[in-house]
């Protein structure tokens, strides 16, 4: 039967080629859509690495303070004992201005034996860790011993560590940055902190000092849960009145999350909508070449119902010419869709692709199930009298 099907279609090739073309269309558009849900959902699933509930975002702006670094540092210390005061504050750390969800990122380059790295770079201080509560996976955070190590420690991410150093190790190595040797003292889990949706990137962590403390103009709050905007009002006087700044402001971690969040979700969205169309547009072409196929072989229905053809098996090869027709489509569509994890495009997993692949060819098959079963069931309602009375 289904060889039979196939020659079927195969010898009407040429009526059916702009019902292929279609699917063909839809399946690289479903594929592309697919792609996009399972990558981003893969992304969604992992863990973010640190806690942004509770925690705010503090921008100090151009601080008009003193060119001289210990005037700065005096008054970073001001700001942190004068709001440690405030009841409804956990913990306080001041940072580079690419915080967890901000527009800024800071890159650098780090070496080891001769590998070569593109990292972002974060200059944190000791209570970095806590304010954000990140998980350690080896060795240790900064702490008041380093004040006096006689090589810059620096903290790795787990991609970072993974890209120099594989599975061997990295606690105790020296790195190369700019001609600087630092000495690693810890690997931290990955913090996902471009967005829900976004991987965390190679990222290394050094410690503030005095030749950085210029550019600290980043503050993370972590509050009691449940602070208001009132609260946050009490907040920014406190700070306006310790500082010159010229655009100081606060906002939440989890609101900048959902703003980073929707400039990824809405592009999908319209992809969806536009992707759609595409869809509605193929399903009334199935519709249609199926329902003209019924009402040119009235004939050859009836006839067949006249020597004893049930209902159902009419109906079932009208179901089945519509997948033979798609299968065609899509080992076409699979031979490019398998080209994209074997020419690494771009650069996701090949799981990604393999997942997006069956989960298209599966919706395919489904969407033209149901656009022919109503056809199915009109050529199954002829009547083999009627039929050839008409011819």
């Amino acid at each position: 039967m289904l060889k039979h099907l196939f020659k079927l279609i195969w010898n009407k090739k040429r009526e059916n080629f702009l019902l292929i073309s279609e699917i063909l269309i839809s399946f690289m558009v479903i594929f592309a859509v697919f792609t996009l849900l399972v990558y981003n959902y893969q992304i969604y699933k992992i863990p973010n690495g640190f806690d942004d509930e509770s925690v705010w975002s503090v921008d100090l702006g151009g601080l008009k303070v003193s060119k001289h670094k210990d005037s700065v540092g005096l008054v970073q210390e001001g700001l942190r004992t004068m709001l440690k005061g405030e009841p409804g504050i956990k913990s306080i750390t001041f940072a580079s201005g690419n915080v967890p969800f901000s527009d800024t990122y800071i890159n650098t380059t780090i070496r080891y034996k001769g590998k070569e790295q593109v990292t972002e770079i974060f200059n944190v201080e000791d209570t970095y860790k806590d304010v954000l509560r990140v998980s350690m996976i080896n060795g240790r955070w900064f702490e008041a011993q380093d004040n006096a190590a006689a090589v810059l420690p620096v903290v790795l991410n787990e991609a970072a560590k993974l890209k120099l150093f594989g599975n061997t190790t990295a606690i105790g190595k020296i790195i190369d940055k700019e001609n600087k040797q630092l000495k690693i003292i810890g690997v931290v889990q990955n913090l996902k902190d471009k967005s829900d949706f976004k991987a965390a990137e190679p990222a290394i962590y050094t410690r503030i000092d005095t030749g950085n403390i210029n550019w600290m103009n980043k503050m993370l709050i972590r509050v009691a849960p449940g602070m208001g905007a009132a609260f946050e009002g009490k907040v920014y006087k406190a700070i306006s009145s310790q500082i010159k700044s010229t655009n100081l402001e606060i906002k939440d971690l989890s609101d900048m999350k959902a703003e980073k969040n929707k400039e990824i979700t809405v592009p999908i969205v319209i992809f969806f909508i536009v992707a759609g169309f595409l869809i509605v547009n193929v399903a009334l072409g199935i519709f249609g070449v199926l329902w003209y196929n019924i009402n040119k072989r009235r004939a050859e229905i009836g006839l067949r119902r006249a020597i004893g053809a049930t209902a159902g098996s009419v109906s079932g090869q009208l179901v089945g010419e519509a997948l033979v027709i798609a299968t065609f489509s899509l080992i076409i569509g699979s031979f490019f869709a398998v080209q994209f994890p074997l020419l690494d495009v771009f650069d996701l997993p090949a799981s990604v692709y393999l997942l997006a692949q069956f989960f298209a060819i599966l919706f395919i098959y489904l969407l033209v199930i149901i656009c022919a079963l109503y056809p199915g069931r009109q050529a199954a309602s002829i009547y083999p009298a009627v039929a050839l009375h008409e011819e």
